[in-house]
This record gives structure tokens, sequence and C-alpha cells, in this order.
């Protein structure tokens, strides 16, 4: 069966296509793809993978055409960020009403 492997890099995506044997994992693609060894910065103990955006687990069965992504960790955790923006904003719209105040 035909199963690509994706690594979506910040500038780059690295795209493996591959021929695996029926009842291949998403490990095994991943594995098969050579990526690990490219990019070492990969755990498979760590890192999520999906099908098509969606989560699987490494020894999910793949099917015929589909599509394996290995996920990077995220940066920032989204919630601390937007929580972050909230509150800079807050501490903006203080700062530029007590200006507009000051120059009445």
């Amino acid at each position: 069966m035909k199963v690509e492997v994706i690594y979506a890099l910040p500038h780059a995506t690295e795209r493996v296509e591959l021929d695996l044997p029926e009842g291949g994992t998403v490990l095994q693609a991943v594995e098969a793809s050579g990526l690990l060894q490219k990019h070492p910065e990969i755990d498979v103990k760590k890192n999520k993978f999906g099908i098509y955006a969606k989560l699987a687990k490494a020894d999910a069965v793949l099917r015929d055409r589909d599509r394996v992504e290995i996920y990077r960790p995220l940066i920032a955790d989204p919630k601390e960020v937007r929580k972050q923006r909230v509150a800079e904003g807050k501490v903006m719209k203080k700062g530029a009403g007590d200006e507009a105040g000051a120059a009445e």
C-alpha cells in the first residue's frame, strides 16, 4: 500500500512517499520514511502522530493512501498566550485612556 509521511518545519515541509505492506502501522511508516535519521529531534515516544490531521497512536494500522503526520511539540501553551494577549490589551487600553484624558 502507498502512504506518505509528512514532517512540517517552520520554513519547509518534509514529505516522503513509500510503499508499506498491508497492516503497516504509523510507527513503521515513520521509521521507513528515514525522517528519524534526518531529524534527530523527532522522538517517537514524545512526538504525537496523526493521520489526515486526526491524532493517531503509533500502533494504528494504516490504509492505502493514508497521510501520516509527525507533529512537533508546541513552543508555548495557546491558552497562556491568549491570556497574555488579553492582559496586554487591557493594559494598553488603560494607558491609552489616561493619555487621552491628559490631553484634554
